[in-house]
């Protein structure tokens, strides 16, 4: 908030305020589209795969960034009213939290897009061995590992924040791991096609490619709404960091309520994603509505 203050006084930019209004309805709408995904992978006993078990905890890193998103305004109208102050002791560890609560959710997203995507790779490129590769068992693991390298990373970097140390590793492992990923995508689709000329002797083994490249179509579209929802706010940690009083980054930072927007329209597409690209979850919706009327 400093900085933005502080660039208004030095840019002829006018900050963009999105209404809180809007925050607390599409951020309501996040948390409830990915509550319903949860619901689902739980309650149907088809969806028990390590696909369903990454993309919900694609869906949790979801929940938490609009829950962030949340709690911090309505902590900032506390603030407005007189019953918080801006710079207590209490509200300092509150702000650490919430901010803890915004990196697991980045960082959860980021990891388990990565854990997707070598999902994917291998229900393509190993086909016959998947299931003996990727067991259901291996997947919690991988699934526990993740969430607890984020949860101590969160907390780390929401404590030392403020040291550029801490910062810069922060804002290049969002780069390096969207470019794993990309690799992963070029080195997939690229193989593709000679894979299934080998295995197209084999029964059912066009519609099972099929399948298979639709997951993967599917997950492409996952990585390109990530990224057009979250690299704008990277981009602002870097440059509120590196160069917050040059007019040119000021202009762009009064853009923040914006970028903060697009972070919780991520919460709202994935889901949309999941229900359109999947035909189970359209089935396991529908029964799950038809059940409560």
């Amino acid at each position: 908030e400093n900085i933005s203050d502080f660039s208004l006084n030095i840019t002829d930019c006018t900050q963009v305020v999105v209404p809180e209004e809007v925050f607390f309805a599409v951020a309501a709408a996040g948390i409830l589209e990915n509550l319903l995904i949860l619901i689902a992978v739980v309650r149907n006993k088809n969806l028990h795969l390590p696909m369903y078990f990454f993309i919900c905890s694609l869906a949790i890193s979801d929940m938490l960034g609009s829950l962030y998103k949340t709690l911090e305004n309505i902590f900032i109208i506390l603030c407005k009213i007189g019953y918080l102050t801006r710079h207590g002791d209490f509200e300092k560890k509150l702000d650490d939290a919430m901010d803890s609560m915004f990196i697991l959710s980045l960082l959860g997203s980021i990891f388990s897009l990565l854990a997707i995507a070598a999902d994917r790779y291998i229900t393509i490129f190993y086909a016959l061995r998947y299931h003996n590769i990727m067991t259901l068992r291996r997947a919690l693991v991988i699934l526990a590992i993740i969430w607890t390298f984020c949860a101590g990373s969160s907390i780390a970097i929401a404590l030392f924040s403020y040291e550029a140390a801490t910062v810069i590793p922060f804002t290049i492992l969002f780069p390096l791991m969207m470019f794993f990923i990309l690799c992963l995508y070029v080195h997939m689709f690229l193989l593709a096609q000679s894979h299934a000329k080998k295995i197209a002797s084999l029964p059912t083994s066009t519609v099972h490619h099929r399948t298979n490249m639709k997951g993967a179509i599917t997950l492409t579209i996952f990585l390109g709404v990530f990224l057009c929802c979250w690299a704008p706010f990277v981009l602002h940690i870097l440059l509120a960091r590196f160069c917050p009083h040059n007019p040119y980054c000021a202009c762009y930072m009064s853009i923040f309520h914006v970028n903060g927007t697009l972070i919780m329209c991520n919460a709202i597409i994935n889901p949309m994603i999941f229900a359109f690209r999947s035909p189970e979850l359209r089935s396991t919706f529908k029964k799950m509505f038809y059940c409560s009327r």
